[in-house]
């Protein structure tokens, strides 16, 4: 009898999911269509529950340069014996090479539009801190850097 592996009811992280054992019915092939259509801006309308947060975290850890080369291996490794890897090189070469700014409404969810902006606010703070290594390239300007670190440390607008 094959072995019974948890729904992941709730879990909306890709990392998660496959270092759990949790069943993953592989939507990797996402990636492919995406890259395949080169869209400029992609609109994933679906459900509730559907698993649209699940699926844009799958495409943050095949995407993201984490500048940390023992992290890009690791997310690198989650599609090892998934659909994408079999894909072949035009698809995994494009693994860990971008930064990725990974937003979610949810926090949004507030009592009025001041709490809900707030919250905003941090979650885009959030991504500016955790792609902070970009500051320290001589790929953007320093009024872009100054830029960057309002928004790191909320006080953009």
């Amino acid at each position: 009898m094959p072995e019974k592996k948890p729904l992941p009811i709730g879990v909306d992280n890709f990392a998660k999911v496959i270092k759990e054992g949790y069943y993953y019915v592989d939507k990797t092939l996402l990636i492919k269509e995406l890259l395949d259509l080169k869209g400029e801006v992609n609109l994933f309308t679906r459900p509730r529950r559907f698993g649209k947060t699940l699926n844009l975290s799958m495409l943050r850890y095949f995407f993201e340069d984490t500048a940390d080369e023992e992290q890009n291996a690791r997310n690198r490794a989650l599609f090892q014996g998934l659909k994408i890897v079999e894909a072949g090189a035009a698809y995994t070469n494009r693994m860990s090479r971008y930064p990725v700014i990974n937003l979610t409404l949810k926090s949004a969810r507030q009592r009025d539009f001041k709490s809900a902006y707030g919250k905003i606010k941090e979650e885009i703070a959030g991504e500016f801190q955790r792609h902070s290594y970009v500051l320290k390239s001589d790929r953007i300007g320093d009024d872009n850097k100054k830029k960057f670190r309002k928004f790191a440390s909320g006080e953009a607008e």
